[in-house]
């Protein structure tokens, strides 16, 4: 088992079929080329792992994450290919938490700004503290990006007043807009994911990862494309000892006994 629990920019736990994952580069979690490749590391060995059926994900101090590491990167210049093996690292990262195989719910407990907005889009489902806050500020700072990620949590005119203009939401704001399940007091927020992932990771491992595989690939389907996806994936999982103990536990008003085959 590659040993996860010693990453310099990122802390793992793991316990009842739960892990929580903190993002912890203080002093806001900024992301820089360890980050990127200590969070792809967790993320890949947490979608492998038999003991892990739900991740929570989180930053540690007063920010979920701030972003790039502008302070890094101001006044430096750059070797020639740095710019582009950066923003691959960059995409991998993000995109390791979304293809991760397990369920990843985003507790945000402070600014999530730019990149760090990316990091929470790519969450399955997200949380919010009363203090958490979300904006694509690079426009102010001489950058770009976040927008595609942004796109899939705002509307079209909301995306593009962020992006242009730097606003930043509140946890409230993100509740109202729907960005958001649940807008708590920040001393909440982690028994708020928590009580969450414990839902999720009481169902059928098998289940859970098709069933987030299918919403992968269907999310920038046609209504025709997808459906039919989703049915073939159901004839997939028709097949598992889960499947079969789920539609028998039903039928005789009990609770299910999953074994992740």
């Amino acid at each position: 088992m590659t040993d996860i629990s010693a990453l310099q920019t990122v802390k793992v736990t793991v316990a009842d079929f739960i892990a929580v994952v903190t993002m912890a580069n203080p002093p806001v979690n900024a992301q820089n080329r360890q980050f990127h490749e200590d969070m792809m590391l967790a993320f890949d060995v947490l979608s492998d792992r038999d003991d892990v059926r739900a991740v929570v994900l989180t930053g540690e101090g007063k920010c979920f994450s701030a972003g790039a590491d502008i302070k890094g990167r101001a006044g430096q210049e750059r070797a020639d290919g740095d710019h582009w093996q950066h923003s691959r690292r960059a995409r991998e990262c993000f995109h390791s938490i979304m293809e991760c195989r397990k369920p990843v719910i985003a507790a945000i407990n402070g600014p999530a700004l730019g990149a760090g907005l990316a990091v929470a889009a790519s969450a399955d489902i997200l949380l919010a503290a009363e203090e958490a806050r979300m904006g694509l500020p690079e426009i102010n700072v001489g950058l770009l990006g976040g927008g595609r990620h942004a796109m899939r949590l705002f509307s079209h005119s909301k995306v593009r007043r962020m992006m242009l203009t730097g606003q930043r939401l509140t946890g409230a704001d993100l509740y109202r807009l729907g960005v958001v399940e649940e807008c708590v007091p920040g001393d909440k927020l982690m028994d708020t994911a928590m009580e969450l992932a414990a839902e999720l990771a009481s169902k059928s491992p098998i289940a859970i990862g098709l069933a987030k595989e299918t919403l992968n690939a269907i999310e920038e389907s046609s209504l025709r494309d997808g459906y039919r996806y989703e049915q073939n994936k159901t004839g997939e999982l028709s097949k598992y000892e889960d499947s079969k103990e789920a539609m028998l536990a039903f039928s005789e008003k009990r609770a299910p006994v999953f074994k992740g085959r």
